[in-house]
């Protein structure tokens, strides 16, 4: 990908879910824009993070950052691949 491409970030979870909670907060706290796909309420998100798994299973909370696939992230883990992002993309939550 090259440097003038925005990433993209989603967020598979649900609102229930203390984890997926953490994690929007998480996002929010690192200023980068995501999108939260709740799985509980929407069918084709649902799909589309059991089409993620080969066991086609509900993992939530999943963290897509492109095509690298995190599930239950560490902190460090997540900002890690944060900072690897291009600045663009926290100039684009801030504006």
């Amino acid at each position: 990908m090259d440097s003038s491409s925005l990433h993209t970030i989603k967020l598979y979870g649900a609102e229930y879910c203390h984890k997926t909670r953490y994690y929007k907060d998480l996002l929010n706290e690192f200023k980068v824009p995501f999108d939260f796909l709740d799985v509980d309420k929407n069918d084709s998100f649902a799909k589309e993070l059991r089409n993620l798994y080969i066991n086609k299973r509900l993992n939530f909370p999943t963290i897509t950052i492109d095509k690298k696939k995190l599930r239950n992230p560490r902190k460090e883990e997540l900002k890690k691949w944060i900072d690897r992002m291009t600045p663009e993309l926290i100039k684009q939550k801030e504006e």
